[in-house]
């Protein structure tokens, strides 16, 4: 595989195409590095470029262990673009449909595990096959080595799962860890939103359905995106994710939306914060009563995050 690293002004045309743009804050040490396959070096421009943010590189040895499956896939016409430092997973994305050169755009987060060998193949062929669809994502699974925390984590915390389906279904469930996305439409519609740390999901299915694009889950295409390995690492996830939520619902509640732990086609009404803060309240009560201590706990950490967060920022710049 050929290897080659770029250099890219933070500022400038960079990203030109990116309606809600963040030019603060950008790591100077941030790498972005273009790995081709033997079969694009061949060929010429690939058909696909696979965009992978990370934070250092190796994501407790899970990094490498991806990028030797995607060495194993079925189908090999396309680009990896990794960007490394960067904090912000919408920019880091942005930064690599910037310099794609793929027809389609495929992401993956740096813990993403491949349970498919043919999950490229398979969603290039869908959007070959359905102009109508614009962007299209995997189901989301409990690997079969997973330990008992991890698979009562993926059980009882929403969305942590993906349900199955049995045909090409309407969802508000295509995400990140497995996603492809006619790059033409992404760049149309503005890319990621660069000014929200979290919530980008929803907000570009969004973007993508006002573009007049179907949003779908693939059956078939299985992968898995893990939780932490242990308690104490799971607490600290949703402490941090409960103070990005408070920088959102404090500076951008225009952007905080619903999201469905089933499949839907259609985003739901975005509910007022006492409403959803009321919500959150009674799913605690009944889940403590179901004995889902793991989900009351990480609810706590999250709420207590919130809470923080909110008190905390002061300006839409801090985080």
């Amino acid at each position: 595989m050929g290897k080659n690293s770029l250099h890219h002004k933070a500022l400038g045309k960079e990203r030109g195409f990116v309606l809600y743009r963040n030019d603060r804050g950008i790591p100077p040490d941030r790498e972005i590095t273009r790995i081709e396959t033997e079969l694009r070096l061949r060929e010429g421009y690939p058909k696909v470029s696979i965009i992978i943010p990370t934070s250092d590189g190796y994501r407790n040895g899970l990094f490498p262990v991806l990028l030797r499956q995607l060495s194993e896939q079925s189908f090999q016409d396309f680009e990896t673009i990794i960007i490394k430092g960067d904090s912000r997973q919408g920019r880091a994305v942005n930064t690599g449909a910037d310099i794609a050169r793929g027809r389609y755009l495929v992401t993956l987060d740096d813990d993403t595990y491949l349970v498919s060998k043919d999950a490229i193949e398979t969603l290039c062929a869908v959007l070959g096959e359905h102009e109508s669809i614009g962007m299209a994502g995997g189901i989301n699974g409990i690997p079969p080595d997973a330990s008992a925390f991890v698979r009562r984590v993926m059980r009882e915390i929403p969305r942590r799962s993906t349900p199955p389906v049995n045909e090409i279904t309407d969802s508000d469930l295509a995400e990140h860890p497995l996603l492809i996305m006619r790059k033409d439409v992404f760049k149309g519609v503005g890319g990621e939103n660069e000014l929200i740390p979290r919530g980008l999901d929803p907000y570009l299915r969004r973007e993508f359905r006002r573009a007049g694009y179907r949003v779908v889950v693939v059956p078939g295409l299985h992968y898995s995106h893990l939780p932490p390995q242990n308690l104490t690492s799971l607490i600290k996830q949703f402490y941090r994710n409960g103070r990005l939520a408070a920088f959102c619902n404090k500076f951008y509640p225009q952007w905080v939306f619903e999201t469905p732990d089933t499949h839907r086609g259609e985003f739901l009404m975005q509910r007022p914060f006492r409403y959803r803060a009321a919500r959150y309240l009674v799913n605690m009560v009944k889940r403590a009563c179901k004995g889902h201590l793991i989900y009351l706990a990480v609810s706590i950490a999250y709420a207590a995050g919130f809470i923080k967060g909110y008190m905390c920022y002061k300006d839409e710049t801090q985080a």
